[in-house]
């Protein structure tokens, strides 16, 4: 699938943005009717609105994973937890980051975020479902939003600063850390204790959730415990470890309550495999020769079972490299016996239009498309093949609907883009790279971009008309943006 340039790697701050405070309920699964204990600091509406407004800076200042393949994934584990918790009052939204630390978290109204190095350390989908639920109880106990009105109840005016550096966080990670340290210090020190002794409520309710969803409950304290060992011995702590530290009683506490659950023995799930290998091979920041030893000492070990999906991504690493012969030897087997399998599909798409193919490639898709009509994964590659092949006007019908169903998905708009532009029409490219713009919160590059759309649109054209309403929005929406950025 096409890729975009990625962002330069970051620590993220997950301490300061997962902040799980809360009382223990010792044996309730459910959530507790905290009423107005929140209600009063921020309402779901408003975390809703802040959630959104976070998306935003995040899309412009971090290395988002916009692989149209892994976003479906992560969605699909990530909702299939959410189907099963309890307390749900937002919508969510799971997304991938590029980087290496190991860590995952919560960000307000549902967004959940997962970096990509948390795939090299959860050794199945589990595991990794584990980690996800847990930061799902946060956002269903409403962590955050308890702790501001704790610390509204202690010193508002602590708590308007602590509101103002949490979002210079997301848009400016070095200057909101100064600000966290020198204006509220005593006031965080005291709520990341009160995080280190509260984590269990997390754990507790994701274990639940974990259970109901269908997978392994032994599986959290299976992961924690062995992070907790691995990194024993180092003062080097991962991102996800500072954020949710592992004491033995927090393990201890986490396998008593995992215990109380049915014992549960899954197959490995194969599209968490080849997620994984899709990710060593593209999105953890391995050259291209580390990623192939990679795979290669893992093949070493592999069970039959297992071969497949390491085959696939050492297949892109070689796709990504121009060696595509071997590409085509790992991944034509592996898509004659599963030729409805996206991930196969997707990276034969690319052998596909690399050799010059799209004729293959389109026929493919077409059939694909007959079982699977609402894939993402098969619009956007059947979209990307046809502009390739010059078939302008198909693929522009495709992203025009595509974009109106999946206003927040960065690919849509790209490749809408690249289509004006290789069609020379100049008005379409500016007002689809002013949707991009509106998308990172970058209200006066999208302004000026539908403005100069609707200047060279013709004079009382329908698109004119549309490009000037769609300033009259934006305008409106970047108010709402200031005001709510300087609501405390």
């Amino acid at each position: 699938m096409f890729q975009f340039a990625k962002a330069p790697r970051y620590l993220l701050l997950s301490a300061l943005l997962t902040t799980s405070l809360s009382a223990v309920a010792n044996n309730a699964t459910s959530l507790p009717d905290i009423g107005t204990t929140a209600a009063s600091t921020l309402t779901i509406d408003k975390e809703i609105k802040y959630g959104d407004m976070y998306m935003q800076m995040m899309r412009a200042s971090r290395p988002m994973i916009n692989d149209p393949v892994l976003s479906e994934y992560i969605q699909d584990l990530g909702h299939k937890l959410v189907a099963n918790a309890d307390g749900v009052k937002t919508p969510f939204n799971f997304f991938l980051i590029q980087n290496y630390e190991i860590n995952a978290f919560a960000l307000f109204g549902g967004n959940i975020g997962v970096h990509s190095g948390l795939f090299l350390h959860a050794k199945t989908e589990s595991e990794l479902a584990s980690v996800i639920a847990h930061e799902i109880a946060h956002v269903t106990q409403r962590h955050l939003a308890r702790t501001l009105e704790d610390q509204a109840k202690k010193n508002p005016a602590t708590m308007a600063a602590l509101i103002g550096s949490l979002l210079l966080v997301v848009a400016a990670p070095e200057a909101g850390m100064a600000a966290l340290h020198t204006t509220t210090a005593v006031s965080m020190q005291g709520m990341l204790n009160h995080t280190r002794s509260n984590e269990k409520e997390a754990d507790r309710i994701g274990i639940a959730t974990l259970a109901k969803a269908g997978f392994n409950p032994q599986a959290m304290p299976h992961f924690f415990g062995r992070l907790a060992e691995q990194y024993r011995y180092t003062t080097q702590l991962p991102a996800m470890l500072l954020s949710h530290p592992l004491p033995e009683s927090r393990i201890t506490d986490s396998r008593m309550r995992a215990n109380n659950y049915p014992k549960v023995k899954l197959p490995p799930s194969e599209r968490y495999l080849l997620a994984k290998s899709r990710i060593v091979a593209r999105n953890i920041g391995f050259s291209k020769t580390s990623a192939l030893n990679w795979f290669n000492a893992e093949l070493k070990k592999a069970t039959p079972t297992q071969r497949q999906e390491l085959n696939y991504g050492k297949g892109l690493v070689y796709l990504d490299s121009g060696q595509y012969a071997k590409a085509q030897q790992l991944l034509l087997p592996l898509i004659s016996a599963e030729p409805n399998n996206l991930f196969y599909i997707d990276a034969m798409t690319d052998l596909d239009l690399y050799k010059k193919q799209s004729d293959k490639a389109i026929a493919r898709l077409e059939k694909a498309l007959q079982y699977q009509p609402e894939s993402s994964v098969l619009q956007l590659n059947l979209a990307n093949v046809l502009l390739e092949a010059k078939h302008y006007q198909q693929s522009l019908n495709i992203l025009t609907r595509y974009s109106y169903q999946h206003p927040n998905d960065i690919n849509g708009w790209a490749l809408l883009a690249q289509n004006y532009a290789k069609q020379n029409q100049r008005a379409g490219e500016l007002a689809a790279m002013g949707e991009l713009a509106a998308l990172r919160a970058q209200w006066k590059l999208a302004i000026s971009n539908y403005t100069q759309a609707a200047q060279q649109a013709t004079l009382g054209s329908l698109d004119q008309a549309r490009y000037d309403a769609r300033l009259d929005q934006l305008r409106v929406q970047q108010a709402q943006f200031e005001a709510l950025r300087t609501s405390f």
